[in-house]
């Protein structure tokens, strides 16, 4: 099956294999493939890189394949077995890193996930690279109890250090690729003993190996991780910036569950999480699924949609690059309804905000008693040096004719010009 940006496809099997090909031709970036386990979107530290300096991930599951070449055509490959990763584990991510170069001047490069058998289960075809040089090719994630496989395509034109924010680690904690060792006529007779690790890829240190950097960069002096913030109506707002999100990344994920009754239309429910922004140089847009609008975290919006899943029950998610606050004015996250529900009724939703550094964020939204399918979720705005989070939880009904975009951006005044999209 042939997949787009932002498209899934669910897993057949869980003994899979993702490969990372390219075309080989003179002058072309250096590039390999790397795999990084995650835990509810966020990665745990290094030690869950897997990639040529680190080719097997400590649990057995997930081992990196790099080196064959066939026909001119440069072929690295992920091995997973899903079954075998630790329950915790909710997904693992596939990129690429570069050397010398842009992704914009890799040719022919595409993803290929194939089952034991060697029986092709998709493939993406990644024609849409640019400035980056970490690059983000897919994701096998968990959905109802089986899994899924998703083309993702969005890159970093920061490198791994834009990457690993956007997963929740320091810039530093995941290395870029190393540079080429120089050419010699023969092998040397023994590796250089410490001098090595600046010529070739050296296991990630596990996090547990150097605590007090891992809390300095997260915490500062805590000795835990700071407490959860819940919003409600009696306390709907809260400074992301006097709680510690001063920079780094925010991800927001919206959760819900399938319906159950007469507001059910199937068992898949296709909610769309989306951001209206403005900007301080007063650019204003959206971010969304719907006309491939996925945003970009190195520019703007500096807002980025990881994809669109579309299998509903577990959430989407969205990063906003907290390093560049000082360009937003005001960022409204809201969500619709695209297929599967007639109304929020029955979805329990639930909103959660994970800034990289400082207390988590979140909220439940309140139960459903209109025909809505588009509901105002959260309102951002920077006051002075200070982004703060207001609670919204405002279901919408649109009138007759006018989209479920449209009825948010009229309620809040954003005044853009709409037309009719699809995904």
């Amino acid at each position: 099956m042939t997949l787009r940006k932002g498209e899934n496809v669910p897993l057949r099997t869980t003994d899979v294999q993702v490969e990372f090909r390219r075309r080989q031709e003179p002058g072309t970036p250096r590039t390999d493939v790397c795999a990084l386990l995650l835990v509810d979107g966020s990665a745990r530290g290094p030690d869950d890189l897997v990639g040529p300096g680190a080719p097997r991930h400590p649990a057995g599951a997930v081992r990196c394949q790099a080196g064959a070449e066939v026909g001119g055509t440069a072929v690295d490959t992920v091995a997973l077995d899903l079954a075998g990763l630790p329950a915790e584990v909710t997904s693992v991510v596939v990129f690429a890193r570069g050397d010398g170069g842009a992704f914009r001047d890799v040719p022919a490069m595409r993803v290929r996930v194939t089952g034991a058998d060697g029986a092709e289960l998709a493939r993406y075809d990644c024609g849409q690279a640019g400035a980056e040089t970490a690059y983000v090719l897919g994701e096998c994630y968990r959905r109802a109890g089986g899994w899924r496989f998703r083309a993702v395509g969005q890159g970093y034109a920061s490198g791994t250090g834009g990457l690993a924010a956007a997963y929740g680690l320091a810039p530093g904690e995941l290395p870029e690729l190393p540079a080429a060792a120089p050419p010699s006529a023969a092998p040397p007779a023994a590796p250089a003993p410490p001098r090595a690790a600046t010529s070739a890829p050296a296991r990630p240190v596990p996090a547990t190996a150097v605590p007090a950097t891992r809390v300095s960069e997260w915490h500062g002096a805590a000795a835990s991780p700071p407490a959860k913030v819940t919003l409600t109506k009696q306390a709907p707002a809260v400074s992301l910036t006097k709680q510690g999100g001063t920079s780094g990344a925010l991800r927001v994920s919206l959760d819900w569950q399938a319906p159950q009754g007469r507001w059910a239309r199937s068992s898949a429910v296709d909610l769309d999480l989306c951001a209206l922004f403005e900007l301080s140089d007063g650019s204003k847009g959206v971010v969304q699924a719907l006309g491939g609008a996925f945003g970009s975290l190195g520019q703007p919006p500096f807002i980025l949609l990881d994809g669109d899943d579309r299998a509903g029950g577990a959430g989407e998610n969205l990063t906003l690059n907290l390093d560049r606050v000082a360009s937003f004015r005001r960022v409204l996250l809201f969500v619709t309804i695209y297929q599967g529900a007639r109304s929020f009724a029955g979805l329990h939703a639930s909103v959660t905000l994970r800034p990289q550094h400082g207390a988590p964020v979140d909220f439940t939204l309140d139960e459903c008693t209109v025909d809505s399918n588009v509901c105002a979720l959260a309102l951002l705005v920077r006051e002075g040096q200070d982004l703060v989070v207001r609670r919204e939880a405002r279901y919408l009904v649109p009138r007759r004719g006018v989209s479920p975009q449209r009825t948010v951006d009229y309620a809040y005044g954003w005044g853009l010009a709409w037309t009719p999209g699809r995904k």
